[in-house]
């Protein structure tokens, strides 16, 4: 898994060097302007809405009169780290279905950058098929909605896991490494969709090379840094790592 992994990681610096010598930037802007926009308002809306909902439930559970009147630092310490642990695994949550939101509404984007990239690696003229890019949205959707209800059920099970002093600390990694692993799992599935996988088949070859997925989602949650290339690059990184192994 760790080879894999490296691999998809090297796919990100191919990926840049790729939009560079074929000019793709304008399939970079617009879709990342829009993510930038929607990811920047809904985080500011959910963060100041996580911060109502944590304190709500404190105070109806009781747990600031209790401390209070324990007056222990170390119990404070605790549910000051399990609160820390529970906001951060909301925001994952958050994330999550952000993301699969994204992933359906820039679909057809994703699904045609995905097919310009195999056809200039393949060497191919792209040649633009409303039928073939329909299908593949139909699919990228399903596949989006079927990866985005697991992964709310494993999430709800973390959110419960978090509120175990000490025990739950260790949650956060959990997730992210979870939502590495199904982001990426939706951006393979394009070239998988090409390659007449069935979703059945996506699953099992993505299961078997969980490092490309992983790997995937990783650099994608790095590049927020730079949020505006985070989709496109991954798309694009996502095919030439599926083309990558298939070559090996």
């Amino acid at each position: 898994m760790l080879k894999e992994i490296v691999i998809a990681v090297q796919s990100w610096g191919e990926a840049h060097r790729f939009i560079q010598t074929h000019r793709l930037f304008r399939w970079i802007l617009i879709p990342g302007i829009i993510y930038t926009l929607l990811f920047i308002v809904g985080m500011f809306f959910f963060w100041d809405s996580s911060d109502t909902v944590i304190s709500w439930v404190s105070s109806r559970l009781g747990v600031e009169t209790w401390l209070q009147k324990e007056r222990s630092e170390w119990l404070s310490f605790l549910f000051v780290m399990t609160g820390m642990m529970l906001r951060l695994i909301l925001v994952l949550f958050y994330f999550s279905f952000f993301k699969y939101v994204i992933l359906i509404i820039g679909s057809p984007v994703y699904a045609y950058l995905s097919e310009k990239t195999e056809a200039i690696i393949e060497g191919k003229e792209h040649v633009f098929n409303w039928t073939d890019l329909k299908k593949d949205c139909i699919r990228s959707i399903k596949m989006a909605i079927r990866n985005c209800g697991w992964q709310s059920v494993y999430l709800i099970a973390l959110i419960l896991l978090s509120l175990i002093p000490v025990i739950g600390w260790i949650t956060p990694v959990i997730a992210l490494l979870m939502e590495c692993y199904y982001f990426g799992f939706s951006m393979l599935d394009y070239s998988f969709a090409r390659a007449n996988l069935t979703p059945a088949q996506s699953m099992t070859f993505t299961g078997r090379h969980k490092g490309l997925a992983i790997g995937n989602g990783l650099l994608f949650y790095i590049m927020h840094m730079v949020v505006i290339l985070a989709p496109a690059y991954a798309i694009i990184a996502a095919t030439l790592s599926v083309h990558n192994v298939k070559n090996n």
